[in-house]
């Protein structure tokens, strides 16, 4: 086999690229904490007449947050959407923050659902971690919520829903691809949103409903 046959062809380097192109866009952190917030009061009665509740966090949690980012983008602060520079990371995930506790505010006067309240507080808590962790080191945003919420739908819907921890390896190998991160900023941030903050959710999750 000589060494050109080898070596990818360009229409599969392009068909690789587009494939991770679209996993890192349908599988971006607004979008996997947006359908969290929507699904987090089915085990609490009334699902799903009560998830509009969940609505009202994502508004704060994920559509308000973007909409400023993407001002931000359009302004020249900020390099992207996925907020590829690490050094712009910290006032971007802090900005969220702000988003989030008013959101939290909002939802407590309205007499929302423990259990929306739960997935805000373990949301609120990976923000914090990856805010902290930004300035230093890349860890991958992607990884840590599409792992987390594999993890949390599993944990609350139960083991049909274990298909989807393919998406864990498939997002991240999507962000490798792209060179958006490295494979070790990846897996750490898999490990975090499956272990950690899916963890926290368990935790306040027992403490709270």
């Amino acid at each position: 086999m000589t060494r050109d046959s080898k070596a990818a062809s360009p229409a599969s380097i392009r068909a690789r690229n587009r494939a991770a192109r679209w996993l890192t866009e349908v599988f971006q952190p607004p979008v996997v904490v947006t359908l969290q917030l929507l699904v987090s009061p089915v085990i609490e009665p009334g699902f799903p007449g009560t998830i509009g509740y969940g609505a009202l966090a994502a508004l704060f949690v994920c559509v308000l947050p973007l909409f400023l980012l993407l001002i931000l983008v359009r302004l020249g602060k900020v390099t992207d959407h996925h907020v590829s520079d690490r050094h712009q990371r910290a006032p971007v995930l802090l900005m969220a923050l702000v988003c989030v506790i008013a959101g939290l505010v909002v939802l407590a006067a309205v007499g929302s659902p423990r259990s929306v309240v739960v997935m805000v507080l373990g949301i609120v808590a990976g923000i914090v971690v990856l805010a902290a962790v930004s300035p230093f080191w890349k860890i991958s945003g992607h990884a840590a919520a599409v792992s987390s919420a594999a993890a949390i739908f599993v944990l609350m819907l139960g083991p049909a829903w274990l298909p989807l921890m393919v998406l864990i390896p498939a997002v991240g190998w999507s962000r490798v691809v792209l060179r958006a991160h490295t494979l070790a900023q990846v897996v750490a941030g898999s490990l975090f949103g499956g272990l950690v903050m899916a963890g926290l959710w368990v935790i306040l999750r027992g403490w709270l409903l």
